[in-house]
C-alpha cells in the first residue's frame, strides 16, 4: 500500500498539473474513441499499450475479458450499451492476453475448485474451451488456442447486444479482435479474411461476428 500512497502525491504534485487544462475540459463531458475490453489482469495496463491521455478509453475489465450474451450479465451489457448508445463510441476492442490467469482455470476447471463465482462465470468460455480441447494436446498451443478463440467468441457475444448489432448494421461500429502478448510486447489482431491473428503492423482489420466466422455463433 506505501507504493500506492506515495504514487498519488505523485500524482497529486507532479502528474496532476501537468494535465490540469486535460481534466479541467473533462470535467461535465467524455468523447472516447474506443469502448477497450479486456481482462482484469493486473499485467495489462491499457493506456501504456495505446498511448493514450485522459479521455481517451472506456474501459471494461474482468477475469478473462468475458462478453456474456445478451441478458446474461447487466453490468457489462450495461457498459457496452453506454458506449454504443449514449457516448456514441464507433470501435469497440476485445483484447485478451498471454498467461492469462482465467483462460488457464477454463481449460483446467479443477484448479478453480475453491472460486465457485470463478467456475460460473468461466462458462462463458466454454466455446473456446470446447474448440481448443479438441484441437491441441500440447499444453502451451492450447493456451494460445482457447486465448485467441476467447476473443472471437466474445465478438460473436458482442453481436447478441441489440445496441451493438443495429449500430453494426447500420456501419456505424467496428469490433476488433486482439491478443496482447506479455513478454514480447506484441499485439497480435484477428483478420476475418486469413482467418488467423496476425502481428499488428499498423493497420487494422474490420471483425465482427458475420465476419468473425463463417458459421452461426449459436451453433458453435
Amino acid at each position: 500500500m506505501e507504493k500506492i500512497l506515495e504514487g498519488m502525491e505523485q500524482f497529486r504534485t507532479h502528474v496532476y498539473p501537468e494535465y490540469k487544462s486535460a481534466f479541467q475540459s473533462l470535467e461535465h463531458s467524455q468523447s472516447p474513441l474506443a469502448l477497450f475490453i479486456t481482462c482484469a489482469d493486473s499485467r495489462i495496463e491499457p493506456s501504456l499499450l495505446m498511448q493514450t491521455e485522459p479521455g481517451d478509453l472506456f474501459i471494461c475489465r474482468n477475469a478473462g475479458n468475458l462478453v456474456p450474451p445478451h441478458g446474461e450479465d447487466g453490468a457489462v451489457e450495461a457498459t457496452v450499451e453506454y458506449a454504443v448508445d449514449a457516448l456514441k463510441i464507433r470501435d469497440i476492442v476485445v483484447c485478451g492476453h498471454s498467461d492469462c490467469g482465467a483462460m488457464k482455470a477454463a481449460l483446467n476447471p479443477a484448479s478453480a475448485e475453491g472460486l465457485p463465482a470463478m467456475r460460473s462465470w468461466l462458462r462463458h468460455a466454454n466455446r473456446a474451451r470446447r474448440i481448443a480441447c479438441d484441437s491441441y494436446a500440447d499444453p502451451a498451443a492450447r493456451l494460445r488456442c482457447v486465448t485467441e478463440e476467447n476473443v472471437i467468441a466474445q465478438l460473436d457475444n458482442l453481436m447478441t447486444y441489440p445496441s451493438v448489432a443495429a449500430a453494426e448494421a447500420r456501419g456505424q461500429l467496428n469490433l476488433y479482435g486482439w491478443v496482447y502478448d506479455i513478454p514480447s510486447g506484441l499485439i497480435r489482431v484477428w483478420s476475418p479474411a486469413s482467418g488467423v491473428f496476425e502481428a499488428f503492423d499498423g493497420t487494422l482489420p474490420v471483425s465482427s461476428r458475420r465476419r468473425a466466422r463463417g458459421r452461426d455463433a449459436a451453433a458453435a
